[in-house]
């Protein structure tokens, strides 16, 4: 019986709380067009977003690439077709590894950054001050972050898919032993319409997955320093899982309109 009370209201709990999201995530959306603009806030977050971001997307996209391309050249040269490492490196890139490992990098690093400022500034009565001098939080704080995300991800995935295939590209070269030629000319095959759509869509959906998320959770973080810290804690994991649940819909979707592009 307590075991059905507690399934029961934490089901009750999660409506509830996709509730609020969902109206928050229209004041979000709604605040971002119109007046007034705060484009220094929003200069100010591309900067944190994207060059902050820079190094770790780098060196995650250089791992994974090389990992990968390890991986498959000796699965392939079982079969002699290790010159099709390029192609299968460029899909796997292009279509999951890069949106999905700039999605849960940002993830975790931006969205516990805005969850953190947003709860502490709440915490600390900033909120309350803005609304006192006649000023909208949602469309001061929330909006600027989530442009911000909108313009920087795609950037990050982009870079990151170049650093991965590089990495590709030199195991390819020094382990794998395949021309340069052979493994670019692969890759350039698949840079296709198909794909690259695919590339651009998913980081975008993930912008708007871990802005929302992180901002509501700063928004209604309570209980002081101990509040701000669960609801960053809470902000990190529900944007996680929520990018890894979008890029399989999102996946199954552009895959059902495109499979003549892909």
């Amino acid at each position: 019986m307590n075991l059905i009370r507690l399934v029961y209201s934490w089901i009750k709990h999660f409506v509830y709380e996709s509730q609020q999201m969902f109206f928050f995530s229209l004041k979000v959306l709604r605040s971002m067009v119109g007046r007034p603009v705060y484009p220094a806030e929003t200069l100010e977050q591309m900067y944190l977003i994207g060059v902050g971001s820079l190094f770790l997307i780098i060196l995650t996209g250089m791992s994974a690439g090389q990992a990968m391309t390890l991986q498959f050249s000796n699965e392939l040269a079982e079969f002699g077709s290790k010159t099709y490492i390029g192609r299968i490196m460029a899909i796997a890139v292009l279509r999951e590894l890069g949106p999905i490992l700039t999605g849960l990098m940002v993830a975790a690093r931006v969205a516990a950054g805005i969850t953190a400022e947003i709860g502490a500034m709440k915490s600390s009565n900033q909120i309350d001050a803005l609304i006192a001098f006649g000023i909208d939080p949602i469309r001061k704080l929330a909006a600027p972050r989530v442009i911000a995300l909108l313009i920087m991800m795609p950037v990050l995935t982009i870079i990151c898919d170049i650093i991965a295939i590089l990495g590709g590209w030199i195991i390819a070269i020094f382990i794998s032993h395949i021309t340069s030629t052979t493994y670019l000319v692969a890759v350039k095959e698949r840079l296709i319409f198909g794909n690259l759509f695919i590339g651009v869509v998913k980081p975008m959906v993930f912008s708007f997955i871990i802005g929302f998320i992180a901002c509501y959770k700063g928004f209604t973080s309570e209980g002081g320093t101990k509040g701000v810290g669960q609801a960053t804690t809470e902000s990190v994991v529900l944007s996680s899982i929520s990018v890894l649940i979008a890029n399989f819909i999102i996946t199954k979707v552009v895959y059902s309109f495109l499979k003549g592009y892909l």
